[in-house]
């Protein structure tokens, strides 16, 4: 059912691709009157993929981590503490 404003709605109908009626932009397909898809990558994610794939990575450190954040150990007060002094240097 497409519904053209408050007083026109219409009944069912075919589910054959778009309607005549509707103007030029229909003519060329649905790609006619927009752009091309576009993907944008964050600096960060460029550099993750780009050691993934020259194995410039630790695993060994990933897995330590991992098993650490699992068993609730990965988080101590000194290491908080850090955290919280290097966000206070960054912030002035």
């Amino acid at each position: 059912m497409q519904i053209y404003g408050p007083s026109q709605v219409h009944g069912a109908q075919s589910l054959k691709g778009p309607h005549n009626g509707r103007g030029p932009a229909s003519a060329g397909g649905p790609s006619a009157s927009r752009g091309a898809d576009e993907v944008q990558f964050s600096a960060a994610a460029e550099e993750a993929a780009n050691a993934a794939e020259a194995g410039e990575f630790r695993s060994d450190l990933v897995a330590r981590v991992r098993a650490e954040i699992s068993a609730g150990t990965y988080e101590t007060p000194d290491k908080l503490d850090a955290a919280m002094q290097r966000l206070l240097d960054e912030i002035g």
